[in-house]
């Protein structure tokens, strides 16, 4: 009978060394090509939603980036995951200020903060003002800035037209 192979202690350290090192390259690989997909999937979403968005953001309208927010949200959902902080800083400033208004009972395409509807109280007005300041805050006109230089950069095209 033959008795069973030994190998030595230093043998298996490198074996497990390699087939760790392995696991961790195919690991890498998987999640280097699952960050590409996801970027490219974005870039289609900067891309299809390009014009739309440009066309609502450059309406002029006083109301346009709060109709602008579902493209936004879906470009956020969208989003690789290192600009995940920049849009929830842009998306959570925005919705802010629509819960502000909606809370108020205020029509944002006629508010006029100058000449508030009657019976708005302080209170409302107050968090409209608020809610208005952390929109365009240095955070939140940063992160969107950031976010259209990416787009340029990266999928070749800005996040709106104008």
């Amino acid at each position: 009978m033959l008795a069973p192979m030994r190998v030595p202690a230093d043998r298996h350290r490198g074996v497990r060394r390699a087939a760790g090192a392995a696991a961790l390259s195919l690991a890498l690989a998987l999640l280097a090509g699952g960050c590409k997909d996801q970027e490219e999937k974005y870039c289609d979403a900067v891309k299809d939603n390009q014009h739309k968005l440009g066309e609502v953001l450059g309406s002029g309208a006083p109301d346009a980036l709060l109709e602008a927010l579902p493209i936004l949200q879906d470009l956020a959902d969208q989003a690789p995951e290192d600009l995940r902080d920049e849009w929830k800083t842009v998306i959570d400033a925005i919705s802010g200020l629509q819960e502000a208004l909606d809370d108020a009972h205020v029509d944002p395409a006629t508010y006029d903060r100058d000449h508030p509807p009657a019976g708005l109280s302080t209170k409302d007005k107050d968090a409209i003002d608020a809610a208005a300041r952390q929109l365009s805050s240095e955070a939140t006109v940063t992160a969107f800035s950031g976010l259209d230089q990416q787009a340029k950069d990266v999928c070749g095209t800005p996040l709106q037209i104008g």
